[in-house]
């Protein structure tokens, strides 16, 4: 029971970092003064490729915990309650996507800007979640095996062929739904290839469930993770540029010249690695409850820095305007604010729920009286305007 409870608290930990990582890299990106963006400058290097790490990291642990969650459970198929929870989850980051996507000022006006139609981190991970599904629900009739490795297949396929799909033009289709597919209309993620990173997590999650009551689990987990990432960082782009070689096959050379996915998912593996080294020494329950709470905390960050819903937010009044003392500063208080609002609404939500319950109850009890009484007075008068025409046509006495 302990080390089921252990596990979970490590990626709970892993959830936690990468969405500090996320508040404070969209706010630096987001408002620091184009002018201090150097390349050459080692401390802005350094942050830049950290910022990297983020997205990688936290596809691969939402497929990695909902993946988990699934498999333990040990009803199959569709009689898993994993999967009708996962299909309501993976629906509701779509909506929420969009919903933060969207402005109710341009709703009002009766338009729909094209901003909404783009496609970003939880509409990608709305969509693996349902993926993973997908593929649990097709194997489920065969050797549970094929599930792993269908995923990570998967994860191979759509890095390895990104130098192809990612050149095509997606015209034949239209925009909104082109948008999961081409950044070429202002998406920020699409679900190819960031879907290999969360079924990487799902394959991941199969492996740390079947070795569950393994005595070394952790151990072989944090040699395996080193070696497997260092081998990623450091040796995949040679190895492609020898098969490229070996073989001519100019795919090769193309992954050798812009190798980032399979580098990340090696930045990935030794992030994954650390976190286990530390799973004993970082318990704090404020850090963990943070890890459970990366939705709220996403939202949050959201509506301040981007002005979701009213499009005023911070990056509309102090974008590219800040110096890095301030922004650094005022990137600490961003994480801060978010993650204590995140927090209090985590704390209260069972309260805010009953009284939207009964908000929600009440408006239904006022609307079904002022329905009943405009059905009262429009029969009424319809009474009356009878009457009247009767009256006219003098088939009605005085």
């Amino acid at each position: 029971m302990k080390a089921k409870s252990s596990r979970l608290f490590f990626i709970d930990v892993i959830r936690a970092w990468a969405i500090l990582m996320m508040l404070q890299g969209h706010f630096i990106d987001g408002l620091l003064d184009v002018s201090y963006r150097d390349p050459n400058n080692l401390i802005y290097k350094i942050w830049l490729y950290f910022r990297g790490i983020t997205a990688p990291v936290f596809f691969t642990v939402s497929g990695f915990i909902f993946t988990y969650l699934l498999i333990r459970v040990e009803k199959v198929r569709i009689k898993n309650p994993r999967v009708e929870k996962g299909v309501k989850r993976g629906l509701q980051l779509l909506f929420i996507g969009y919903l933060l996507r969207s402005n109710l000022f341009g709703l009002l006006k009766g338009e729909v800007y094209n901003t909404f139609f783009l496609v970003d981190v939880l509409h990608c991970i709305g969509l693996s979640l349902l993926g993973i599904i997908a593929i649990y629900l097709l194997t489920q009739r065969v050797k549970k095996l094929w599930f792993a490795l269908i995923l990570i297949v998967i994860t191979t396929v759509l890095f390895m062929f990104e130098p192809l799909y990612s050149s095509f033009s997606y015209t034949g289709i239209p925009q909104p739904l082109a948008n999961y597919f081409t950044r070429e209309h202002g998406s920020i993620f699409t679900i190819i290839p960031w879907f290999g990173y969360a079924s990487f997590g799902a394959f991941m999650a199969t492996l740390f469930h079947k070795f569950k009551d393994a005595k070394h689990l952790y151990m072989a987990a944090i040699i395996g993770s080193l070696v497997i990432g260092i081998g990623l960082i450091f040796y995949s782009s040679p190895l492609f540029m020898l098969l490229s070689n070996m073989t001519g096959v100019s795919l090769f050379k193309a992954i050798y010249f812009n190798n980032y996915l399979f580098i990340r998912l090696g930045d990935v593996l030794i992030a994954f690695a650390l976190f286990m080294v530390l799973r004993n020494l970082i318990t704090h329950k404020t850090v963990l409850k943070i890890g459970q709470n990366t939705l709220s905390i996403y939202v949050i960050h959201f509506v301040i820095l981007y002005g979701s819903l009213t499009g005023m937010g911070l990056y509309r009044y102090y974008h590219h305007t800040l110096s890095p003392e301030v922004a650094i500063s005022g990137a600490i208080g961003f994480m801060i604010a978010s993650t204590f609002l995140a927090l209090q609404y985590d704390k209260y939500s069972t309260v805010i729920q009953l009284n939207i319950g009964t908000l929600k109850r009440f408006l239904i009890v006022k609307l079904d009286f002022l329905f009943l009484h405009i059905v009262r007075l429009g029969r009424s008068y319809f009474f009356k305007l009878r009457l009247m025409i009767l009256k006219l046509f003098r088939l009605a006495k005085n």
